[in-house]
């Protein structure tokens, strides 16, 4: 089967109609999450003042807006500054399974073509993201093996087509120029696995950046003629073949496809932290609710972590002593000395002056971690920790993490996170256009100019 074929044609031919009700939910439900998130992104992101910046320095055609600070670039720059703070806070949604972040690069860009086109409607919009989602899912899930292992960092890889999808549906690109919309991102889009092994480095905050900017350029050259070629994911050199060296499951591409969208089972974050943190910090979180030890009398932590989450442990004295924000939040010592400390873990916990703090470095000293070997990548999420206290040993372990479809967040506790995270706004915006944001947002497919929402804000 030629999956790359298969698969546009699927985008082309979608509607809303087609739309099941719960996945139209679970999509504008993402688009307020990623809204907020890159509010919160724009004072607190590391890093993301730079293509903010620079956006506005290369200036263009002033057709869509950068989030937060009242300006209009290109198309490609507004996607490229939004971009870059869509992660940067590790506080967007993410499929557990796959494990990806599907709407990272997919909804800055959708979001930055649909404004620039002058008049997209809210059913337009949803479709376009709800299939740009839906495509990162089902790559991720193809992957039988995780990509580390030669060398890729495959979120942002797997997010630029997912941005590609969603920009060529709301631009309407017909099955060969989708088609070549995806070879264009495959000669563009890529990122090295190095980002893991740098304490320094914000690379991994802001890298859905270049991944968004690519599904838009992708889009605007396919569309004016550039020819790519036929199987850009299951080729010979495709995605596959580049990436994991073939050992991917073609089935995973097209299992019900056009009935199971993948978005309506994305988590959504209750924790700005890696999502490979959150059972452990939600065993925490259980543990002082039910037992509250001391601090004084916990001896040791120790952890069982799947073998994809070994890079949030090691090397262990540099995680146990992070020394930017995106390491910490890639830090399953501090994260669980964090959620010990306070007692919670929220945006504040992740500033140079909470990386400093004495308390949770001490306690993160204490944790050690074990790998299970035989955990496959579909289960990198779930986690197990014991706590050894001078009383007795603690143990829980957490399968589904708070936020999961089968431990959801209620609507009214994203509102109160979209709420949270706007505070940080490098522009004060009135709490009443907040709520009209979030009235638009949740009736979408109501409303016919998605503008609304970028004017509100």
């Amino acid at each position: 089967m030629n999956e790359s074929l298969t698969l546009a044609q699927h985008i082309t031919n979608i509607r809303y109609d087609d739309l099941p009700g719960h996945v139209v939910e679970m999509t504008k439900q993402s688009i307020l999450d990623a809204v907020g998130v890159t509010l919160a992104a724009n004072t607190l992101g590391e890093g993301c003042r730079a293509f903010v910046d620079l956006a506005i320095a290369e200036g263009g055609k002033k057709e869509s807006t950068i989030l937060g600070f009242g300006v209009k670039t290109s198309a490609a720059m507004a996607a490229f500054a939004n971009g870059s703070m869509a992660h940067a806070l590790d506080f967007e949604d993410v499929h557990d399974r796959a494990p990806v972040h599907p709407n990272a690069a997919t909804i800055p860009a959708a979001l930055a073509v649909a404004e620039s086109m002058g008049r997209v409607n809210g059913r337009d919009f949803i479709t376009a993201i709800a299939l740009g989602c839906d495509l990162v899912c089902r790559l991720g899930l193809a992957l039988n093996v995780n990509p580390l292992e030669y060398g890729w960092y495959i979120p942002p890889i797997l997010g630029a087509f997912g941005a590609t999808t969603a920009a060529g549906k709301l631009l309407n690109l017909n099955v060969e120029q989708l088609l070549d919309a995806f070879s264009l991102t495959l000669c563009q889009a890529t990122c090295s696995g190095e980002i893991i092994h740098s304490s320094r480095a914000v690379v991994r905050s802001i890298r859905d950046a270049f991944a968004a900017k690519t599904g838009v350029l992708s889009v605007l050259l396919a569309r004016q003629g550039v020819a790519g070629f036929d199987q850009p994911f299951e080729g010979k050199a495709g995605l596959f073949s580049l990436y994991v060296r073939g050992n991917y499951d073609p089935k995973a591409l097209t299992h019900d496809l056009g009935r199971t969208f993948e978005g309506s089972n994305v988590s959504f974050k209750p924790w700005p932290s890696c999502r490979g943190t959150h059972a452990y910090i939600e065993a925490i979180l259980q543990i002082l609710e039910t037992d509250r030890p001391k601090p004084d009398a916990i001896d040791a932590i120790k952890i069982v972590v799947n073998p994809v989450n070994k890079m949030l442990c090691e090397p262990l004295e540099s995680k146990q002593a992070p020394v930017t924000a995106i390491d910490a939040k890639f830090s399953l010592p501090f994260a669980i000395a964090t959620a010990l400390h306070y007692g919670q873990v929220r945006l504040e916990h992740f500033t140079s002056q909470a990386l400093t703090n004495p308390e949770v470095l001490e306690m993160a000293r204490q944790i050690t971690y074990q790998v299970d070997s035989e955990a496959t990548l579909k289960e990198a999420t779930r986690g197990f920790l014991q706590m050894n206290t001078k009383n007795g040993s603690l143990s829980r372990q957490v399968d589904f993490a708070y936020g999961h479809p089968q431990n959801p967040m209620s609507r009214e506790a994203l509102i109160l996170k979209f709420m949270d995270c706007t505070k940080h706004s490098a522009q004060r915006i009135p709490e009443r256009n907040l709520e009209q944001v979030v009235e638009l947002i949740l009736n979408l497919e109501q409303i016919e100019n998605i503008s609304e929402i970028t004017e509100g804000l």
